[in-house]
């Protein structure tokens, strides 16, 4: 399945809040363990109106995968070189969808002068992102409370100072 990857628009945040809440609460299980605390937590600035004003924030780069007619996936990443966050539809997982969408934000970091992209990984998407180049650094917490792991990928033709431009 070849997915589309575009910046992200307003139009797109009440899709991408249904992609973001499914693959939570839906995939994300070995992280949450369906403890209502975390999950409540998790999803709880997950709403239309906070999504749009992510993809309008100037600081971050707004991705979005489209299949099709169906939006596929969602990724943010901030001018820091942060994954803020990365989904991707339940039923799209495993179609080359996620590749695609980290190969958008690579691209940006390169063009903004990054020398590393960071993410601070579920357990569920740990092995997709090493096996697209990341390395673990370090286990971490989550601003909702779960267990992470901070991984970092090296990204060639960075600035010497990696803080960007």
């Amino acid at each position: 399945m070849n997915a589309v990857v575009r910046v992200a628009q307003a139009a797109d945040a009440a899709a991408a809040c249904r992609i973001l809440r499914r693959a939570i609460s839906e995939c994300c299980t070995e992280d949450h363990r369906n403890d209502r605390a975390i999950l409540d937590a998790w999803l709880g600035n997950k709403t239309p109106e906070n999504v749009a004003s992510w993809f309008a924030c100037t600081a971050h780069y707004s991705v979005v995968a489209q299949c099709g007619d169906t939006l596929a996936g969602v990724a943010i990443l901030s001018r820091q070189g942060r994954i803020l966050l990365f989904y991707i539809e339940p039923a799209l997982r495993y179609t080359g969808t996620g590749k695609a969408l980290l190969q958008a934000l690579e691209t940006q970091g390169r063009e903004w002068g990054l020398r590393s992209m960071q993410v601070a990984s579920t357990y569920t998407a740990s092995a997709f992102y090493l096996r697209n180049g990341f390395t673990e650094t370090g286990r971490t917490r989550s601003a909702y409370g779960a267990e992470a792991l901070a991984l970092v990928k090296q990204l060639p033709g960075g600035s010497p100072c990696g803080c960007g431009r």
